[in-house]
């Protein structure tokens, strides 16, 4: 193929809900560019996109797939995203690299759950957004519903291009008033029917004074003239998309090929042409990684600056690491075809390349790294394990291969939890990670709840005293602490007066040492030891000790944190004191302490935001008290009810999939941490002997 300049170049995303018909139209789009010479079909799997075993078999996209269409002496580069939220880490990562979407929706249903999110994310993105109603040839296909429904979730953004001639199995057509040209379902262009004439004028009059809100320009000529040419229509289209006031409604039947052409010739005309400079140094950012039958790794990308040629020797500015790209592709699906240069603003692949992940960009030397693509977080998380212990080194290689490829996938192994977690965007998306383990690398996990990573803390002041006294045969072992223990409250300054054993004790501070915890919190060590009594050299030995401790609180294992540590007192022998003595006192004083400052479990809350339909707020906020959720506030966003509650993690496993079933799929939500809380007393309770039964067991 040809090599394209950056002015005849566009990059469209497809977004919308399942079922919308993206795949077909992507198709039919490629038909028209003579990419392929025959139409496939998702019953028939053989589509250029949804190509893999799962997509196949389940007749839905799960990853979104680069393709190409060569149309009008354009190159129109498409992406093909998936229609479920959970797999919507596609659509995010194509929006990187596109400079308009276009929103495909089903012409039976309207506005669907889908419909709304992904306009959201388009319009988070700042994407300019092309509405294309699919389907209209379908027997349910309902064009006034269609029009309705538009109007309630888009107001005057959405304006009519296009209105179909007899929608349904008989789709006789489309009249675009554009071009005010009637297309049939031959795709011949032909005069306006005389009984369609009224309508397509009015809806012009419409569309005209639409794009005059482009520009002052072209509001002056309006107003003088009331008419705007069809150039001038284009140019204030183009300015009210990039603005997002305006979304062009143009409709199609991507299966039986109506209107594909026609939204073709309008993205050409009048959807934005890459914003990249051609003659500035080359640089290039991956957006997508996969690995690919046959192919290995192969990773797609967007040529940012300048112009990139077969062979070029880049430079990841992150690193300083050098990449040779030997060959690369202009990439439809599976479909790869070699080319020696691609420039600036046009997508394609290279294979192999030693550290090609997403999110990495390759430059000449001195080109700084682009910004990196930035991914909700994640919304569920599950604990993972191999079936046959044997395999759970192999099982950990598998996940980090798939999160390797996939954004929106988190694996980690948690020491504290000492579990497998496996974060992704929702049940749907951690179930597919499971086929690919079982499928692509033949192995067998089971996937359940995680542990929720308590803490523990003190909530009075307790003292110890712990004698460690070994001896066996040659030298011994002699080691004596006494120390005091108190919540550390954040501001707040030791104090030095305290009572021990019945007495008032005013403890002289030597000095004093503040660590923030990995895990959280902070501990405070305080070295109050007067006369000579445990040498200073002990000391980090004791406070060795202290840490040993931290990381296993005596009421569930978890991690203790926010405790002010004071060592007044103790004991030494001139010949057995040894560092590991005075290790092993100081974590048996402060276990001993621990247990008598009334010990208190902690959890982990977080900020829970719910975007929701107003029709399902009753049935969140009743669902959110079930979970000990405190509903801090809601507001209003755009027609949303947004509830801000703050919920105990223990309490959100598999809450993607309750809230999907509450709202009929149509509220999402994220999630952040936001600090730690004591957990009420029956929780405690009851977590208490959860541990007590779970030792017993070990035991």
């Amino acid at each position: 193929m040809k090599t394209y300049q950056t002015q005849n170049i566009r990059n469209v995303v497809l977004i919308g809900s399942s079922k919308s018909g993206k795949t077909t139209l992507s198709e039919s789009m490629l038909f028209e560019g003579k990419v392929i010479d025959r139409r496939g079909t998702v019953e028939d799997k053989n589509t250029v996109s949804d190509n893999t075993e799962f997509e196949q078999t389940n007749q839905k996209s799960i990853n979104a797939t680069p393709l190409y269409a060569e149309f009008k002496n354009c190159k129109i580069n498409v992406i093909d995203a998936p229609g479920s939220d959970d797999f919507s880490g596609g659509a995010l990562s194509a929006f990187k690299v596109v400079e308009s979407a276009v929103l495909v929706m089903n012409g039976t249903a309207g506005v669907e759950v889908g419909t709304t999110i992904f306009s959201r994310y388009a319009e988070q993105y700042g994407k300019p957004v092309i509405i294309a109603v699919n389907q209209l040839d379908h027997e349910k296909a309902n064009w006034d519903g269609v029009r309705a429904a538009l109007s309630e979730e888009f107001g005057k953004r959405a304006i009519l291009c296009q209105f179909p001639v007899n929608p349904g199995p008989g789709l006789e057509g489309i009249v675009d008033v554009i071009t005010m040209k009637f297309y049939n379902a031959k795709n011949e262009e032909l005069d306006i029917p005389a009984a369609y004439a009224d309508e397509a004028e009015e809806l012009r009059a419409e569309l005209m004074e639409k794009a005059a809100e482009g520009s002052d320009e072209l509001m002056e000529k309006f107003f003088e003239t009331m008419e705007l040419s069809t150039d001038e229509i284009r140019q204030g289209l183009t300015a009210g998309m990039l603005s997002g006031e305006t979304m062009p409604v143009f409709c199609v039947s991507a299966k039986a090929n109506i209107g594909v052409r026609r939204l073709m010739e309008f993205i050409v005309n009048v959807a934005p042409a890459p914003q990249c400079d051609p003659a500035a140094p080359t640089s290039l950012f991956i957006f997508k990684t996969s690995v690919e039958q046959h192919l290995g790794e192969v990773s797609y990308f967007k040529v940012m600056s300048g112009t990139l040629n077969e062979g070029a020797d880049l430079v990841n500015p992150e690193t300083g690491n050098g990449e040779r790209l030997s060959a690369i592709y202009a990439v439809a699906g599976a479909k790869k075809e070699k080319v020696s240069q691609i420039s600036a603003g046009d997508i394609g692949c290279v294979m192999k390349l030693k550290a090609g992940k997403y999110n990495t960009t390759l430059a000449v030397p001195g080109v700084d790294a682009i910004e990196h693509m930035v991914f909700p977080d994640y919304k569920y998380r599950c604990a993972v394990k191999a079936t046959d212990k044997n395999d759970e080194a192999k099982v950990g290689d598998a996940l980090n291969k798939i999160a390797a490829q996939d954004p929106t996938i988190h694996v980690e192994y948690s020491k504290e939890l000492r579990q497998t977690i496996l974060s992704g965007m929702g049940e749907q998306h951690i179930n597919y990670v499971k086929w690919r383990v079982n499928n692509e690398f033949k192995l067998n996990v089971e996937l359940y709840a995680p542990k929720v990573p308590y803490r523990e803390t003190i909530t009075r002041v307790a003292t110890a005293t712990y004698r460690h006294k070994k001896q066996s045969g040659g030298a011994g072992q002699f080691g004596e602490v006494s120390m005091l223990i108190c919540p550390y409250i954040e501001g707040e300054p030791a104090s030095n007066k305290f009572k021990i054993d019945g007495k008032e004790t005013e403890l002289k501070i030597k000095n004093q040492q503040e660590f923030e915890l990995e895990w959280g919190g902070k501990l405070e060590y305080i070295n109050c030891v007067v006369g000579g009594a445990i040498d200073e050299g002990f000391m980090p030995a004791i406070l060795k000790g202290i840490n040993d401790k931290m990381t296993e609180g005596p009421l569930t294992g978890s991690y203790a944190r926010d405790i002010r540590v004071y060592v007044y007192d103790g004991k030494m022998h001139p010949v057995d004191s040894k560092e590991i003595a005075f290790i092993i006192a100081g974590r048996n004083a402060f276990k001993e302490a621990f247990r008598n400052a009334g010990p208190k479990i902690l959890e982990p809350i977080y900020n829970v935001d719910i975007i929701t339909p107003n029709d399902y707020v009753g049935p969140c906020m009743s669902d959110l008290n079930t979970r000990r959720g405190m509903i801090m506030n809601q507001d209003m966003e755009k027609g949303f009810t947004v509830l801000h509650a703050r919920v105990p993690l223990a309490e959100l496993y598999r809450y993607s999939t309750v809230l999907s079933s509450l709202t009929g799929g149509s509220a999402t939500f994220t999630m952040t941490f936001s600090e730690y809380q004591p957990v009420p007393a029956d929780v405690q309770t009851k977590l208490l002997a959860e541990y007590a039964a779970q030792e017993q067991e070990e035991d």
